[in-house]
């Protein structure tokens, strides 16, 4: 793929489809460490403990569409590319953790992408889940949460034009604040 962000998008279509009602991004870029950590948590129906041990495996997928899956193995192998790993934690009944690291100034390390476009895809296809996205940047946070949106809407649904463009907006303000330099 070709930007990170869609990696996150495949993983968390995941999360929906293991019926979770809660997902949880969490961006930290640590220019200082040259690392790009990016987790994926949702309460979702989680896997048992064979399952687990084949899911990076591209030929096994709990879809009935299709035969293969390769969301998992191909975070996987960019990971690994960029001198980093992959790592999933899960319980049946409990959720699932997916935590992909990479070295951030590695030459085949894809751009991150384009992360509000990535929310609003995700609200648009199920509205009725919780996101909350974590952008962490040197040590600066930017937090969105649905369910704050939520409390202030009242009875407008996220997946208003009108709201779905603020949140685009609030998302990108909010990621660029915290990656300005400040120059005294």
């Amino acid at each position: 793929m070709r930007e990170l962000s869609l990696h996150i998008l495949d993983i968390a279509q995941n999360s929906i489809t293991a019926e979770s009602t809660f997902i949880e991004i969490e961006v930290h870029e640590d220019t200082i460490n040259d690392e790009i950590i990016i987790n994926i948590i949702d309460n979702g129906k989680g896997m048992d403990e064979s399952f687990l041990k084949s899911v990076a495996d591209p030929f096994v997928t709990t879809r009935k569409t299709r035969k293969v899956g390769l969301g998992i193995s191909l975070f996987k192998a960019a990971a690994e590319m960029c001198n980093g790993r992959l790592e999933i934690h899960s319980k049946l009944g409990s959720g699932t953790t997916v935590t992909a690291r990479f070295q951030r100034s590695h030459i085949d390390r894809v751009p991150l992408g384009n992360m509000a476009e990535t929310m609003i895809t995700l609200i648009m296809s199920n509205e009725m889940i919780d996101y909350v996205y974590k952008h962490i940047f040197d040590g600066k946070t930017f937090v969105f949460d649905t369910r704050e949106v939520r409390l202030v809407l009242e009875s407008v649904p996220l997946g208003d034009l009108g709201v779905l463009q603020w949140i685009r907006d609030h998302i990108d303000e909010g990621i660029c604040e915290i990656k300005r330099v400040y120059v005294e």
